[in-house]
């Protein structure tokens, strides 16, 4: 599977870039997954629910299914899982999208503004291939996508995604 990270600062608008990625990476006919890192503590789940009570009763893994989706939740008994045990729990597909990560070693796009005074990523992240910004740059060595255009950013990724090797599910 190839994978792309899609890293920047809290409100920097990631999520907003990677949903109008994916209708628009389809479209050309990948397949996609997403993989999203929380830093926060989160429960999919609500107290009263048999899944929960049957989590709270002990299972490891509880899986939920319906005719239209399925769920697993895994409680994690130790560190936080590493990004590539995580891709091997997924069905393989064309392109894996990672929003967070930013810290592991795959290509990335950073979602950069400088209007939020955050200094930018790539300057700390060599992994970092591709910026889009919704504002000029002029020090940053990396491919500039304007932030504003979604399709020119998946034109560019659909590019560049073509010329790399796909990342092992495992490492």
């Amino acid at each position: 599977m190839k994978v792309m990270g899609v890293v920047g600062w809290s409100g920097s608008g990631k999520t907003t870039l990677l949903v109008a990625l994916l209708p628009l990476l389809r479209a050309r006919g990948l397949s996609v997954s997403t993989v999203k890192h929380a830093h926060h503590g989160f429960d999919m789940d609500r107290p009263g629910k048999d899944t929960y009570r049957h989590r709270e009763a002990g299972a490891r893994e509880v899986l939920v299914a319906t005719a239209t989706r399925w769920a697993l939740l895994h409680e994690v008994q130790g560190p936080e899982p590493a990004l590539p045990e995580l891709l091997a729990r997924l069905a393989p597909v064309d392109l894996v999208l990672v929003e967070g990560f930013k810290t592991h070693p795959f290509p990335k796009l950073e979602v950069y503004r400088p209007a939020l005074g955050k200094p930018p990523i790539w300057a700390e992240q060599p992994e970092v291939v591709a910026v889009a910004t919704d504002a000029p740059i002029t020090a940053c060595p990396h491919k500039l996508l304007p932030l504003n255009d979604p399709e020119a950013v998946a034109a560019w990724m659909v590019g560049f995604l073509a010329d790399q090797a796909a990342v092992p599910a495992r490492t």
